[in-house]
């Protein structure tokens, strides 16, 4: 419904029209008194929520010394080798993203892939084992 209203503003007045949003159809506001929640239309059907991150991956037993370990948590961007590939030293065998900051993982020592546990998309957390170099 449709109000035709004057108001003064700094000493001069103007009329207006304004359109009374608590009645009828597609109400904006609740009447006096009323709650919120009172009005408020049910739900729609919820949309999909998008997938959670990747769980952790699990490695069975504990960490070897054979096994490069996750230096912090988060998630995996990149895996920079393969099983039954040779690494030494020092080379770059993943990146691990956390808080929009990328770190390099390097191999701990000379030696073959045995096993990569992780996949790009994984989360990781700090100390997880993310490979096994033999």
């Amino acid at each position: 419904m449709e109000r035709k209203l004057r108001i003064t503003v700094e000493g001069k007045q103007y009329e207006v029209f304004v359109e009374d949003l608590t009645e009828g159809e597609g109400n904006l506001y609740p009447p006096p008194g009323m709650r919120m929640d009172a009005v408020r239309p049910a739900p729609a059907a919820a949309a999909a929520a998008p997938p959670p991150p990747s769980p952790p991956s699990a490695s069975p037993g504990p960490a070897g010394a054979n096994d490069r370990l996750a230096p912090l948590g988060g998630v995996v961007v990149e895996v920079c080798t393969s099983a039954g590939k040779k690494v030494a030293k020092g080379d770059k065998v993943a990146v691990i993203e956390a808080m929009k900051q990328k770190t390099t993982v390097l191999a701990h020592k000379d030696g073959t892939v045995q096993d990569i546990a992780v996949k790009e998309g994984d989360a990781v957390e700090s100390g997880q084992r993310m490979m096994s170099i033999v």
